[in-house]
C-alpha cells in the first residue's frame, strides 16, 4: 500500500479534485480556497458577492478567541453585512430586529441562523447557476486540459513504472 503526502492510502480511485469536487456540493466548494475564489468571481458578476463574504466572515468569527476580539469581529460583521447602513448588506430574515446591543455579549454561534439562511440562499440559488457558468466551465476545461497534457501523462506513466516493478 502506497501513501500519499497526507498519509491516505492511495488507490486507483483518486479522490475528487477541483471542479469535480466542487460540483458534488456547496460545502466541498467552500472548503477549497480555489473554489471560493472562483465562486466569488461568479457572485461578483451577479452582484451578490456579499453572501459568500458574509458566510466566510461567520466561519472566521466562530474561531475567534477572547471576548474583546469577538466583540470587535462581531461589530465588524454587523456594520459590514447586517446594519441598515452596511456597505455589503446581506438580505436575511429577521435582520430588522437585529441591533447593536447583541454585539456587547458575543458568542461563537451568534450569527449561525443568519449564516444558515445565506448558505441556503447560495445553495439553492447561486450555486446551481455557478455550476452552469462560464467561470466554472472554463476552469473545468482548463483542469481537464492539464490532466490530459503529455507532461501529466508521462509523470503518471513514470509513477506507475516505479510502483509496478
Amino acid at each position: 500500500e502506497i501513501n500519499d503526502s497526507e498519509s491516505h492510502p492511495s488507490s486507483s480511485h483518486q479522490t475528487l479534485k477541483g471542479t469535480s469536487k466542487w460540483a458534488t456540493s456547496l460545502e466541498n466548494l467552500l472548503e477549497d480556497p480555489e473554489g471560493v475564489k472562483r465562486f466569488r468571481e461568479f457572485l461578483k458578476k451577479e452582484f451578490s458577492e456579499e453572501n459568500v463574504l458574509f458566510w466566510l466572515a461567520c466561519e472566521e468569527f466562530k474561531k475567534t478567541q477572547g471576548k474583546k476580539q469577538m466583540q470587535e469581529k462581531a461589530k465588524e460583521i454587523y456594520t459590514t453585512f447586517l446594519s441598515s447602513k452596511a456597505s455589503s448588506q446581506v438580505n436575511v430574515e429577521g435582520q430588522s430586529r437585529l441591533n447593536e446591543t447583541i454585539l456587547e455579549t458575543p458568542h461563537p454561534l451568534m450569527f449561525q441562523k443568519l449564516q444558515d439562511q445565506i448558505f441556503n440562499l447560495m445553495k439553492y440559488d447561486s450555486y446551481s447557476r455557478f455550476l452552469k457558468s462560464d467561470v466554472f466551465l472554463n476552469h473545468k476545461k482548463s483542469e481537464e486540459q492539464e490532466e490530459n497534457s503529455p507532461e501529466a501523462q508521462t509523470a503518471a506513466k513514470r509513477a506507475s513504472r516505479i510502483y509496478n516493478t
